[in-house]
């Protein structure tokens, strides 16, 4: 019921909501064994912040980061207050427990060269020239637009050609307008007149060499090559190409409310992130380039 309760009413992302689960399920299996068998809902819901603990010293003593076990915690709070609010239960004391501190990663973007010189490589590498075009279609979306690589791959035959904003379901199942910045409408329009699968307002925009949906595992792989042979870091994914439009999109004086938007990010902390990376590029600019420094 609680997992159905995050799908249709909170509307989580399917990724969350198997995490949650998958946290949650192993909680409630430390807490059979340290309380000596299995408990019943009225007594989950009056867990004290004792029991937490003594459940998170056992994940760190397994090896698990701070990272990943404030996820964990933050699935079983979310799984006590509905439990709670269900058995009429005061959680108040355990849903105020502090999680583990941890520093966050900082999005690894590519320099906006970088990410031009992917993209063109990913078209010079390719086995044809309609792969060469859909893999560049591809990448430009990602970088013009800040898809994530789901939602470019998830774009049907009824997107083509490129309106002037195209609307994007997300996490969540939240839709939000993007932009399509000309590039990127000529990018796709070359893709679907040289692919030869005519696009059907039904079936995937992208496709594979056999006419099924592109996995996008190939794109993970194309990048791979590419980055390769640029040099490029292994950091440079097809994610990366997400975060570099954000991170040049506010280098060069972009609202940040704005980019929260176009990312379709639920919190603006999580946005926030992209300061951080153009805050670091200042201060490497500044040590490399002053000459106190």
């Amino acid at each position: 019921m609680w997992l159905t309760h995050l799908c249709a009413l909170d509307g989580k992302a399917e990724n969350t909501v198997t995490a949650y689960a998958r946290d949650v399920s192993g909680f409630l299996g430390f807490l059979s064994v340290h309380r000596g068998g299995t408990e019943g809902l009225k007594a989950l819901a009056d867990l004290s912040q004792g029991d937490l603990r003594s459940w998170m010293a056992a994940e760190r003593s397994r090896g698990i980061s701070a990272r990943s076990l404030a996820r964990a915690l933050s699935a079983v709070k979310t799984f006590t207050a509905w439990l709670a609010e269900r058995e009429g239960a005061d959680a108040t004391a355990l849903l105020s427990a502090r999680g583990p501190k941890y520093r966050r990663k900082l999005p690894r973007p590519l320099t906006e060269t970088g990410a031009v010189q992917m993209i063109d490589m990913v078209g010079e590498q390719a086995s044809s020239d309609w792969v060469a075009t859909r893999d560049i279609a591809v990448l430009t979306l990602l970088y013009g637009s800040g898809l994530r690589i789901s939602e470019a791959l998830g774009l049907t035959g009824a997107a083509s050609p490129l309106p002037d904003v195209l609307r994007i379901t997300g996490k969540g199942g939240k839709t939000r307008p993007v932009p399509t910045l000309p590039a990127a409408a000529q990018a796709v329009a070359r893709y679907v007149a040289l692919c030869p699968y005519p696009p059907s307002p039904d079936e995937p925009l992208f496709r594979g060499v056999r006419g099924g949906p592109l996995n996008p595992r190939l794109v993970a792989l194309a990048m791979e090559k590419a980055r390769s042979q640029l040099g490029l870091p292994a950091t440079a994914t097809p994610h990366a190409m997400r975060h570099s439009f954000a991170t040049h999109l506010l280098a060069a004086g972009g609202d940040l409310r704005a980019i929260q938007e176009l990312l379709g990010h639920a919190s603006l902390s999580t946005t926030q992130a992209y300061t951080s990376v153009d805050s670091a590029r200042l201060m490497a600019v500044y040590e490399k380039a002053h000459p106190r420094a």
